[in-house]
């Protein structure tokens, strides 16, 4: 399934690449960069860009800073939740917090997560 995307996004999906958080490089460096199964990150999809996504396990990762806590940022994101939910993708939310504090806890949930959409899908765990 090819997802669309806003051609206008590929450009700021290469700037946040460049300029990450503290915990989307420790995510992506610690753990996601070499996990067994393929993760892009800042992926363009609709007119969003999502901190991590894997194909395979229909899954996107989002790490949260202080933004995300207000009532606004709730609302865009329950939009934006639900925009990507209609693509037939799991989003799951982690906050800085959590990378900070309880970075191998979430690794295993990620890792759960993953293992539990391949089994769903028929996927195997090859990259």
């Amino acid at each position: 399934m090819s997802l669309d995307y806003n051609q206008k996004n590929i450009a700021l999906a290469k700037n946040l690449r460049k300029n990450a958080t503290p915990q989307e490089n420790h995510s992506w460096y610690d753990f996601l960069s070499k996990y067994e199964i393929r993760f892009q990150r800042q992926k363009a999809i609709d007119n969003f860009i999502v901190d991590f996504y894997c194909h395979k396990a229909k899954l996107i990762i989002e790490i949260d800073g202080s933004q995300h806590f207000t009532k606004q940022g709730k609302q865009k994101d329950e939009f934006r939740t639900e925009t990507l939910e209609g693509y037939d993708l799991k989003v799951i939310r982690f906050t800085n917090y959590q990378i900070n504090t309880n970075f191998c806890s979430v690794c295993e949930y990620i890792d759960a997560v993953v293992k539990a959409s391949l089994r769903e899908g028929g996927g195997t765990a090859r990259p």
